[in-house]
């Protein structure tokens, strides 16, 4: 039996994504959110373990605005247990290194409500930001072990075993607990909700957690806009060259010698 947790977020669908050709701004209104692929994965390396040892319970945290809630009533629909969402204008602009500070903040306040986690689950990154950083930096806040780019898990009785994708293949690892642990896109795919699961989420209570409810152990220089060392000086989107030159000859030697006499003619030769 094992306690796990699993940090989700919600996103805007980036295929749905578009940039504001004057402000340089990414154009959100009418783009549909979703749960954060990466999550979900983690998510059901999580329902897995849990598939595999009764009685343990998969813990969901999410940091986000209220309509934030959708994407834990989802997460509860496939696997999870009970919701928290961190929410509040205080925690508004925070960047990967203030998010983290407050997701491990919340971590340890959760812990002292229900006790320690063995396993904490993140996506290995988000599809908004793409820096795979608020993982590992919540390992370092909580000071434990982590284990990145997991396509697998197996929680055995003192430890877990994860199958770690390189470059090279994959890995084998091994943590004792607890640990952090996050997750690539595994070689399967997310389970579907039932009717019944999702008529549950439905109803499910989503726990806040405010900025008075953290208050008393964390350090408002370090969230928000104001404990955030990065910024973003602009957002662009790259010219698309569509010039060129399409070369078609019978030969290989043909087609050589037309290639040869472009190359020249453009002094790149």
């Amino acid at each position: 039996m094992k306690k796990i947790l699993v940090c989700v977020k919600q996103v805007p669908d980036t295929t749905e994504i578009k940039i504001d050709p004057v402000k340089k701004t990414l154009i959100r209104d009418g783009v549909p959110s979703i749960v954060n692929p990466f999550d979900a994965y983690a998510l059901e390396l999580a329902a897995r373990i849990k598939d595999k040892e009764p009685g343990t319970t998969v813990t969901l945290l999410c940091m986000g605005p209220p309509q934030a809630e959708n994407a834990l009533r989802e997460c509860l629909a496939v696997g999870g247990d009970k919701a928290y969402l961190v929410s509040g204008r205080e925690f508004g602009g925070s960047d990967t290194l203030a998010t983290s500070y407050i997701l491990a903040t919340a971590v340890r306040k959760l812990e002292a409500l229900e006790g320690k986690f063995d396993l904490i689950f993140c996506g290995k990154q988000a599809i908004d930001g793409d820096t795979a950083q608020v993982g590992p930096e919540m390992a370092e806040h909580l000071g434990l072990p982590q284990i990145t780019y997991a396509v697998e898990a197996t929680a055995e009785a003192d430890r877990v075993v994860v199958k770690k994708e390189v470059e090279e293949g994959f890995e084998m690892i091994a943590a004792p607990y607890p640990c952090v642990v996050t997750v690539t896109k595994p070689s399967f795919d997310p389970r579907f909700p039932s009717i019944k699961s999702k008529m549950a989420a439905k109803r499910a209570t989503i726990q806040v957690l405010a900025f008075a409810d953290l208050e008393a152990d964390i350090d408002s220089s370090r969230i928000g806009l104001k404990g955030s060392p990065t910024k973003v000086k602009k957002t662009f989107t790259p010219e698309v060259k569509t010039s060129g030159v399409k070369l078609t000859a019978e030969t290989s030697e043909e087609g050589a010698e037309k290639l040869f006499a472009v190359l020249s003619e453009n002094h790149v030769l």
